[in-house]
């Protein structure tokens, strides 16, 4: 369901993205090149001065949240997956190339690329550098905490990548269904 926010702002959706008519997109929203975004997901720019931006490559999978709070933005890079049941709340920032684990929370943070997160963490008010690796259930919420991250190893990063090509192929296959 594609709506209109409250600022006549209506979703910008590239073709070549498949879009579940189960989602819910409201407002000031971009959605770039061969995006999935899966059944139930939620993606609101309704408040005022609002926006979100999905670029090229990404997957947003079931029962996403991506909402940002007034005078604020997300924005998404290319060829990350947002797995299943994870809230991004905006202002915020997710690189290139990222994993967002399963249940996990990013709520005013700034994540570089390659960046791996797994399921339940809470990301919350932190810069996070380049090919960081955050554990099950992490709670990253100092400098301090962002200084004791291990790297993102070969294989997360190589996991990462293959859940992104996984939903190219769902894209194309959505696409083929219309």
């Amino acid at each position: 369901m594609l709506r209109w926010n409250s600022n006549n702002d209506y979703p910008q959706i590239d073709k070549s993205s498949y879009v579940d008519p189960t989602a819910v997109v409201i407002g000031k929203v971009r959605i770039g090149k061969n995006v999935f975004v899966a059944p139930g997901a939620v993606i609101r720019a309704d408040e005022p001065n609002t926006s979100i931006l999905i670029n090229d490559n990404c997957n947003i999978q079931d029962r996403v949240i991506i909402h940002a709070l007034g005078n604020s933005s997300v924005i998404i890079g290319e060829n990350t997956s947002l797995s299943h049941g994870c809230i991004v709340h905006g202002p915020c920032k997710i690189g290139k190339g990222c994993f967002i684990g399963f249940g996990s929370v990013i709520f005013r943070a700034f994540i570089k690329d390659n960046v791996f997160i797994k399921s339940l963490a809470v990301i919350e008010g932190v810069k996070i550098p380049n090919k960081k690796f955050i554990p099950n259930g992490a709670i990253i919420s100092s400098p301090r905490t962002v200084v004791s991250l291990q790297s993102a190893s070969k294989e997360e990063i190589a996991f990462a990548k293959r859940v992104t090509e996984t939903n190219l192929r769902l894209v194309k296959g959505h696409k083929r269904e219309e």
